[in-house]
């Protein structure tokens, strides 16, 4: 099948309101390589964390940074309340540790290494950096939530590499650093 302009188009399901199939578009968007990040805060009951894509920077001045939790996210919702989160950019020899926070479980911290960062949000051990933030704004977006914070304190490793996820897969770079 070709769309007007003579593309190829793979199948689909017919599309959800709004005109795009989601499956469609989740397959689609897989095909673009991200960085994994843990997203990590205080809450009451003790550290909070959570696995996720959707994060970019988005100014230099002021210093802020942007990530997309799913609205319904229980842990996301814990963190919230503090004011504060902590991104930690993963590296490649943390895979098990990105598919621990992806689940809903209330041990995820159990056997981790981390310390309180400037913001009291944890900083995760082994990551290739960390970005400690508060909690400038937050927008609605669809199903999820676009969180902008204003960084307060950030550092990299530079002997690390980080961890990448692709169509479903997790991934390196080719040659390091």
């Amino acid at each position: 099948m070709t769309n007007p302009t003579g593309t190829r188009q793979g199948r689909s399901a017919p599309p959800a309101e709004g005109g795009v199939d989601p499956r469609a578009f989740r397959d689609v968007l897989a095909g673009f390589a991200s960085g994994v990040v843990l997203v990590s805060g205080m809450a009451d009951e003790g550290p909070v964390g959570f696995t996720c894509q959707a994060f970019t920077s988005l100014s230099v001045d002021p210093p802020l940074v942007a990530f997309c939790p799913s609205s319904t996210s229980v842990s996301w919702g814990r963190i919230r309340p503090a004011g504060a989160f902590c991104v930690n950019v993963l590296a490649d020899h943390q895979q098990e540790l990105s598919a621990v926070f992806a689940q809903r479980r209330d041990d995820k911290f159990d056997h981790v290494t981390w310390r309180h960062g400037a913001t009291g949000a944890p900083v995760i051990d082994g990551a290739v950096a960390h970005i400690d933030c508060e909690i400038e704004e937050i927008h609605a977006g669809g199903d999820h939530e676009i969180v902008v914070g204003r960084v307060v304190d950030l550092a990299r490793d530079r002997d690390r590499t980080p961890l990448l996820y692709f169509g479903g897969r997790y991934g390196t770079l080719i040659g390091g650093r």
